[in-house]
Formats: C-alpha cells, structure tokens, sequence
C-alpha cells in the first residue's frame, strides 16, 4: 500500500516553476494494478520516482506499507564503475537477499553475456535497461514500479519479460506508467490520468481512456 498527501514537485526552468504534480492525494492498494496515464511531460517518470522514494517531493507525505521496488526500467541507480555482478550483489546485501541467487538470476534474465562481469558503463542503454529488469525480478516486493520503457530487447526477451512480470502480479501490487492506453489495459484494473499536475482515478478503464483522450 502506498498512500500520497498533498504530494507536490516544481521544477525550474527559464519561464519560471513549472508544476508536474500538484498537491495530490492518492491511495494505491495491496493487491491492485494500477495505471498512471499521462502525456510525455506531465510528469509520469517523476511521480514514479516519487512513489519509490528516488526523488523527493517539494512538499507533502508518502506513507509505504511493504516492500516497494525502485521504477522498473530506470537504470539510473547503477554506479557505473563497477560490472553487473558487482551492482547485483550490491543490491542484494541492501534488500538481504540470498546474493548468489539473485546474481543468478540476473544474470540468466538479461541475456548480456560478458557484459555481465563487466563495467556497467560500458553498456548501451538497452543492455542497462535489460539489466535492470532482470534485477527487480530477481527480487521480492509486495508493490512493484513499472516504467513504460521496459519494452526493450527482441519480441523473445519482451515475451519472457511480460511472463516474469505476469507471475509477480499474481502476489503483488503493481503500479505502471504510460502513454499508451493499450499497455493499461494489459496489466491494470484500475486507471488514473495525470494532467496538469493533477491525478483523478478511474475504476473503469473506458471512461480513463475517454478523458485521457479528449485532452489530446
């Protein structure tokens, strides 16, 4: 469960404070998949990396129950000097899982071959992103934190992506941003718009997808 009060983000810029998410209050819970709808700009990725704590509001309160993944698909986190394995055992120690495992696991999911035991900034952004995937699968929450640029890889490595990911929702929650209508109806029940810096809630999807649509 994640709940958001009065959660607000402005960032600079030459015209002035531009607000991405204003003073929002929202409730995700246990149990549910939920999708964040939203133009490119309206601030998806930063309430994303508001719910997973990588970022941090201008003002307001998050309240977390459970374990909550860092964004799936933001390979941002990874300290480039050291190989994949390297990050993997890293990461492992944090969350005290059983290291070899998740190193294994990683490992055989990203499909990146010696790339693996090497250093992560001599990867390109789609091995990275392969690498991030596999980790967060490799690893147990209760809510998960999807970005919509974990399409990456061949329809085969995609295909084994949506499995993984299928099997997680069956005991977990699942938070998931996007553009596109079409990757909402997918994996979520529930939808939500975001619009100028706004988020209102949907329990039906065709009525999301209608209000999402007509602000195009």
């Amino acid at each position: 469960m994640i709940e958001l009060r009065g959660i607000t983000k402005a960032y600079r810029t030459k015209a002035g404070d531009h607000v991405v998410l204003d003073r929002i209050d929202a409730l995700f819970p246990s149990g549910e998949s939920v999708g964040i709808l939203g133009k490119n700009g309206a601030g998806k990725s930063t309430l994303l990396r508001i719910l997973g704590g990588a970022e941090q509001p201008d003002a307001g309160e998050i309240v977390r129950k459970g374990r909550v993944s860092w964004p799936i698909g933001f390979a941002g986190g990874f300290n480039g000097s050291l190989t994949g394995e390297e990050n993997c055992r890293f990461v492992a120690r944090i969350y005290g899982a059983p290291i070899d495992e998740v190193v294994e696991f990683a490992r055989a999911f990203a499909e990146i071959g010696e790339y693996f035991r090497m250093p992560v900034r001599t990867y390109s952004s789609g091995m990275r992103a392969r690498l991030a995937f596999g980790l967060s699968m490799a690893l147990d929450f209760d809510t998960y934190l999807v970005d919509e640029v974990t399409a990456v890889g061949d329809k085969a490595f995609q295909e084994k992506s949506r499995r993984a990911f299928a099997e997680r929702q069956e005991h977990a929650s699942v938070i998931i941003v996007s553009h596109q209508m079409s990757t909402i109806r997918k994996y979520c029940s529930r939808a939500a718009v975001l619009r100028g810096g706004r988020l209102r809630f949907f329990d039906d999807l065709k009525e999301a997808a209608e209000y999402y649509e007509a602000a195009a």
